[in-house]
C-alpha cells in the first residue's frame, strides 16, 4: 500500500518500526556527514540498508520523507520545565522552543513539514506544542494559579513566533517573546527573564 501521509511514530515493534528507525538515523547522518543537498533517496537507501522502493512505498518522496523526519525531530522529549510559577514556567519553555526553533536546523524542520503538502505533520507540531503549554497549565492550576488558556497563548504567542521565524527578514527576540506574553497573560505584564 503506498502511502504519502506522514507517520510521526513507527507502529509498535515489528520490521516496520525498524526500518522507520533505520531511514530515520540515515538521513540524520548523511545530512550531518555530507549535507542537505545530499539527501536523495537512492542515498538514504543505501546508508539505511534498504531499498529505494521501500522508501518511496512507505514515504512516497523524500519531502515527505523529510517532513516525518522533521515531525519525530520535534517531538518533545520532556515535560516542560517546573520552577514553580506559571508565568515563569511558559517563559522558559518559550525562551526554549525560540532558541530551537530559530536556529538553522529548527527553521529546516519546520520547512520541511510545510514543504510536504500534507498536513498530518503540521497538525502534529500544533499537537506538541498544545501538549506542552497544556502541561504546564495543569501543574499551575494544581498549585492554585491564574493561567491562560492555550489556545489563546497559542493564538498571541507560538503563531506570531512561528511566523517570524518562518517569514520575517529578521527573527524573533527575547524583547518580541516578552511583549506577546504580556498581551496574551491575563494581566499583560511583562515577563522578563530567560531560562
Amino acid at each position: 500500500m503506498q502511502n504519502h501521509e506522514l507517520r510521526s511514530a513507527p507502529r509498535p515493534g515489528g520490521r516496520s518500526a525498524r526500518v522507520q528507525a533505520a531511514v530515520h538515523e540515515a538521513v540524520q547522518r548523511l545530512q550531518a556527514r555530507l549535507g542537505r543537498e545530499a539527501l536523495t533517496i537512492p542515498a538514504i537507501a543505501t546508508e539505511a540498508g534498504v531499498t529505494p522502493s521501500t522508501i518511496y512505498r512507505r514515504w512516497g518522496d523524500l519531502g515527505q520523507l523529510l517532513a516525518d523526519v522533521a515531525v519525530e525531530q520535534l517531538r518533545p522529549d520532556a515535560p516542560p520545565d517546573d520552577t514553580g510559577d506559571f508565568r515563569s514556567d511558559l517563559r522558559a519553555w518559550l525562551g526554549q522552543y525560540m532558541e530551537e526553533m530559530n536556529s538553522q536546523p529548527g527553521r529546516a524542520m519546520l520547512r520541511d513539514v510545510l514543504g510536504s503538502g500534507g498536513t498530518e505533520g503540521q497538525a502534529q507540531c500544533m499537537h506538541f506544542c498544545t501538549l506542552q503549554i497544556d502541561a504546564l497549565r495543569q501543574r499551575a492550576l494544581q498549585r492554585g494559579q491564574t493561567v491562560t488558556a492555550t489556545e489563546q497563548i497559542i493564538d498571541q504567542v507560538v503563531a506570531p513566533l512561528i511566523y517570524r521565524i518562518l517569514f520575517a527578514n529578521t527573527g524573533p527576540t527575547d524583547a518580541d517573546l516578552d511583549g506577546w506574553l504580556a498581551t496574551a497573560l491575563p494581566d499583560g505584564a511583562a515577563i522578563h527573564g530567560g531560562r
